[in-house]
């Protein structure tokens, strides 16, 4: 019996369930792309702070907000690829 179903994917030779993915490549890759999404919106919120573009400086409020929370789960992310590393 093959470990691999394409409908399903990966599954176990003893149980036939499937199994899920994982490993330091895929770890180390949602870490980094955590960190892009954080610092592209990071960068969103800092210019429509600063210029207006591209939100039209709708409310200033959820900018600062946007960007503490931006700069937190960039830290998370950079945090947890250092325990990776």
């Amino acid at each position: 019996m093959s470990d691999y179903n394409a409908q399903i994917g990966p599954s176990c030779p003893e149980t036939g369930r499937m199994v899920a993915v994982k490993g330091l490549s895929m770890e180390k890759w949602l870490c980094w792309g955590s960190i892009g999404v954080a610092g592209l919106l990071l960068l969103l919120f800092l210019l429509d702070l600063f210029t207006g573009f591209p939100f039209y400086r709708i409310s200033e409020a959820v900018d600062i907000m946007g960007a503490i929370c931006c700069a937190v789960l960039g830290y998370l992310a950079w945090n947890a690829l250092r325990d990776l590393g």
